[in-house]
């Protein structure tokens, strides 16, 4: 068997793995659910927490590129396409469970608490801005927009991420540690990737 092989099947590995624990806190959250153990408002943990999880998947999802860079585990990209779909999954279950559960599926109490409570608006554009990315994250979607078209569509993860915290900070009326923590990341993660933008041009010139 070639070391390429033997690559190979390490991240095939480390992909189930990945998959696999990225499923654990639902798990966890079904679970204690099924024991009526999600305390005196169930509906609002669930809601709570997987709006939470959405934050945690999307910004390991943006750490991965500097990760690679400082740590040159360059094998990390493979994984960066799954962390960001995890994302998107667990704020669609963020969203159907306000939908259903808190709201019944009613249209016109979405509408009004849209317009009535303007964080809930914030976290549905944050939402929707990751249809799209999940939309495109397939090999063939990439081939059809083009390298770079996709790349520029994929920084919308750092606009639904920033309202993410938005959301999660509006929310919170007491103690907005875990908001700002998130606020904190995100920050350093911005601050790296404009960094790394203007570096590229130096590069260029250097180059030439």
């Amino acid at each position: 068997m070639t070391a390429l092989q033997l690559k190979m099947q390490d991240v095939k590995f480390n992909k189930i793995v990945i998959f696999i624990n990225s499923l654990v806190p639902l798990a966890l959250l079904v679970w204690d659910a099924a024991r009526s153990n999600l305390g005196a408002n169930p509906v609002e943990f669930f809601i709570r927490t997987t709006g939470v999880l959405t934050l945690v998947f999307l910004i390991i999802s943006l750490s991965i590129t500097p990760l690679r860079k400082y740590t040159g585990w360059n094998n990390l990209i493979k994984f960066r396409r799954m962390l960001g779909l995890y994302a998107f999954f667990y704020g669609a279950l963020h969203l159907i469970a306000y939908g259903i559960f808190d709201k019944s599926l009613s249209l016109s109490e979405i509408f009004g608490d849209i317009w009535q409570r303007p964080f809930i608006a914030v976290g549905m554009i944050a939402f929707f801005l990751l249809v799209p990315l999940a939309v495109t994250s397939t090999n063939n979607m990439i081939k059809r927009l083009g390298g770079k078209n996709w790349a520029r569509l994929h920084k919308l993860a750092y606009v639904a991420a920033i309202l993410g915290v938005v959301h999660f900070y509006m929310i919170v009326k007491s103690d907005a540690t875990y908001p700002l923590l998130f606020g904190v990341v995100l920050g350093a993660l911005l601050v790296h990737r404009i960094k790394s933008a203007q570096s590229k041009p130096n590069k260029k010139l250097a180059v030439g």
